[in-house]
């Protein structure tokens, strides 16, 4: 399947680098279009309708943030710009990734690989809501759950001798020990059998991070990353009491800010 995208930059020199980057490492990816400042970059994003925008966060006219805020629906998003202090900003608008100039081309791949796999699961979910009842009984039988299966909404958890199903949009993060994941809302927290690695397993990669071995956070309640004294990120979570800390294997998100 052949994706499209739309690269907004006030800077030509950089918006024709990227192009190039993103032509050589993903060359089944269709530029359909190319912004120098906020506003054109909406107007060419509701023209073109684009599959993924990269976007720089300060640019003339509307900054990308504010693009992003108004982008039509389904338009992934990931912002390239010089700037960190935008990260958190960046973060509430569910972007797919937030890279910082100069782009690396490792890190550049990592990106993409995250941003074809949120656009494979998109496509294979609306193909089943348009597909008649007769053919979705038979790719049920025929496709694997996690070729079809939606992002976890609820997940199961017991107090007592009662069932609680958690929405998932409510919880800000999962913690694990050798036993149980705690589940985290702002005003409560739950206690589940089921494993971190099968929850990020059914958890929306976009708005669930992994960042450490026992640990998953709710992008959209990410309020702060930190670097502590020894220079490992800490995360302070919106309506969770305790910093989350980010570990090596995971740090790649945050370590250029």
């Amino acid at each position: 399947m052949t994706w499209r995208a739309l690269i907004a930059d006030d800077e030509p020199l950089l918006r024709s680098h990227l192009a190039a980057q993103l032509r050589s490492q993903w060359p089944d990816l269709e530029i359909v279009a190319e912004a120098a400042n906020g506003d054109e970059a909406l107007s060419l994003a509701c023209e073109h309708r684009p599959d993924v925008a990269f976007l720089d966060i300060r640019m003339p006219g509307r900054s990308g943030i504010e693009v992003a805020r108004a982008l039509p629906d389904g338009i992934r998003v990931v912002f390239v710009t010089a700037y960190d202090q935008y990260a958190v900003a960046a973060f509430e608008q569910a972007a797919v990734d937030y890279l910082l100039k100069p782009v690396l081309p490792d890190r550049l791949a990592a990106s993409l690989e995250r941003v074809r796999s949120a656009l494979e699961r998109a496509a294979a979910a609306r193909s089943l809501e348009r597909a008649p009842d007769s053919l979705l009984e038979a790719l049920r039988d025929q496709v694997t759950p996690s070729e079809v299966s939606q992002p976890l909404r609820f997940i199961k958890v017991q107090t007592g001798r009662e069932l609680h199903l958690v929405p998932v949009a409510e919880v800000v993060c999962f913690r694990s020990d050798a036993k149980y994941t705690s589940v985290h809302t702002s005003g409560r927290e739950y206690l589940t059998r089921t494993p971190l690695k099968e929850l990020e397993d059914q958890l929306d990669p976009e708005l669930f991070w992994r960042v450490h071995r026992s640990a998953i956070v709710s992008a959209r309640h990410v309020r702060r990353a930190r670097r502590d004294l020894r220079g490992r990120w800490r995360l302070t979570l919106e309506g969770y009491p305790d910093e989350v800390r980010v570990s090596d294997r995971y740090a790649d998100r945050f370590r250029r800010m």
